[in-house]
């Protein structure tokens, strides 16, 4: 657990500078984003749980997953085209934009309520996976200086592929490898339940 606290501090001492270049003209991105609104919604709230929300998502983090799609270090069929004519002022607005837009709160399975909430909160000793809530917040809000992406409301079926991906090496842009290393360890009975259950995190 001390390794991944200590992940956090220095990723957090490094993402000042990443937020403070992320302060565009939301203004700006809200008429940049007309293009983006047929997967994301208009609002920044997608109605696809295969394609994330937008909203009130930490500009830094929606900055550098741009700038990972158009530089490759991101692969995804159809926002690799999208990025790729993108300015870096043009970034910097959408991520304002989307950032100060309010998240629709979602619902976890209740179901899977019970494991989601221990596995996020607590991890699971036993197999060496981390708990979620270290980087991500007790109310699943992030950590928007340090890039740490905001849980709470995403639909569950995009946090799970995510973690499939980070599981497999397919998604391979996390800082240090630590959602690829967190994700190894997860069964996915436990990928199941933490998406669930941040989904209704709020």
């Amino acid at each position: 657990m001390n390794k991944w606290l200590v992940f956090a501090t220095v990723f957090s001492l490094a993402g000042g500078l990443t937020q403070a270049q992320a302060a565009g003209d939301a203004a700006a991105g809200k008429a940049k984003s007309a293009s983006c609104a047929g997967c994301h919604g208009a609002d920044g709230n997608s109605v696809n749980p295969e394609w994330p929300s937008l909203a009130g998502q930490g500009a830094g983090y929606i900055a550098k997953q741009l700038h990972d799609f158009k530089g490759g270090k991101r692969e995804n069929a159809t926002m690799a085209p999208m990025a790729a004519p993108l300015t870096d002022e043009d970034i910097q607005d959408l991520a304002a934009y989307y950032s100060s837009q309010p998240i629709k709160a979602g619902a976890a399975d209740k179901s899977l309520v019970e494991l989601g909430e221990k596995i996020y909160r607590g991890g699971n000793p036993s197999s060496g996976v981390a708990a979620c809530i270290g980087c991500h917040g007790p109310s699943g809000a992030g950590n928007p200086a340090a890039s740490f992406p905001a849980l709470s409301g995403q639909h569950a079926k995009y946090i799970e592929n995510q973690l499939g991906g980070f599981k497999s090496g397919a998604r391979d842009n996390d800082a240090g490898k630590m959602m690829r290393s967190v994700a190894a360890k997860m069964t996915e009975q436990e990928i199941q339940a933490v998406s669930s259950y941040a989904q209704g995190l709020h």
